[in-house]
Formats: C-alpha cells, structure tokens, sequence
C-alpha cells in the first residue's frame, strides 16, 4: 500500500520567512517546528520538504549552497528527533514555465514516484496561496499556516481544508484526521 505524506513548505512554515534566504546562518526553525515534524514521523508519514528556491536562477545562492543550508535543516531538526524522508526544491524564475515550480504538482508527483506516496490521501502544509493550489491540484488536504506569509494569506481569502496557527496545530490536526479515516 502507497504512503501518506505531509508536504512541508520551508521558508515561513519551517523555518523563519527571510527574503531569499541564502546563507546558512539565516536559517532559524519557527518555534515548536521540530517536535510537530517529530510527531508527524513518530504517526509513521512521510515528511517531504517541497519548496521554490528562485534565488537560485536569481544568482542570490548556487545549488551547492542550497544544499548545505537543507544540511543544515536535517541537523537542526534531527536536534529535535525529527527528519525529513525527501528534499525537493525548483531554482526556476516563476515564469519560467516549469513543471516543479509551484503550484505546478511536478515536485508532489516527483515525491510520490520516489517514495511511493498516494498523493490523494497525503497533505500540503504551507503558508501562501500557491501552496494551497499546488496541494488542490494534486488531490491532497492542504493546511494553510499563518506563520510566514500565512495572515496575509488568509486576509487574502486563500482557501484550506484547515488554516492552523502554526505547524504544531497543523500536525495535531494531521494526526486527528487520520484518526478520522
């Protein structure tokens, strides 16, 4: 049987929202993120980081630096006793066109073909519109956070199947609609 999965958004849903994070001592875990993404493995899902990294083609970072600060995420979360099962990012421009960029499902369908995840019984964790529309798109339960960007998306009227104050609420929901299934 296929994996359920929690798709994460990183910037302003793991990690603190910094415009174009691109050196490693920028990177800051929000407050209660590692023991939500704890609490997610311990409920036996897969935990897949899914983000746009434009400043990659913008020339703010290389993809080498890239990997170091998501090395860099794992070791702060694994502080924590978390991890994550999968890294997936897109260094394109939005209007390149590409099928990994947001809301394109391209990194979801990546993820479920890597992994083996059902993507219709999987979640999309995030804290803009474009992560609730990549989440629609592939059939998964989207969870809009109102860290990062998540109040003025909310403002905006993006819609969830959940809008939670944090990752911590998100996952404990998470947690009670698989109870529910």
């Amino acid at each position: 049987m296929s994996h359920i999965a929690v798709f994460l958004d990183r910037d302003g849903t793991i990690n603190q929202e910094v415009h174009y994070l691109h050196r490693a001592e920028q990177l800051k875990l929000l407050t209660g993120a590692g023991q939500a993404i704890r609490r997610l493995n311990q409920l036996g899902l897969k935990v897949v980081l899914a983000t746009n990294q434009s400043g990659v083609a913008r020339g703010y970072l290389t993809e080498e630096e890239l990997d170091r600060i998501h090395k860099l995420l794992k070791e702060m979360l694994a502080e924590h006793g978390a991890h994550l099962d999968a890294v997936y990012y897109c260094p394109e421009m939005p209007d390149s066109g590409s099928a990994c960029r947001k809301p394109e499902i391209g990194m979801m369908e990546q993820a479920a073909q890597d992994l083996d995840i059902d993507l219709r019984r999987s979640y999309m964790v995030g804290d803009m519109a474009i992560d609730m529309e990549m989440g629609r798109r592939a059939g998964a339960k989207t969870i809009l956070v109102l860290t990062g960007y998540g109040e003025k998306a909310r403002a905006e009227g993006v819609q969830a199947d959940f809008v939670a104050h944090d990752l911590a609420e998100a996952a404990r929901w998470i947690e009670r609609d698989l109870k529910g299934r």
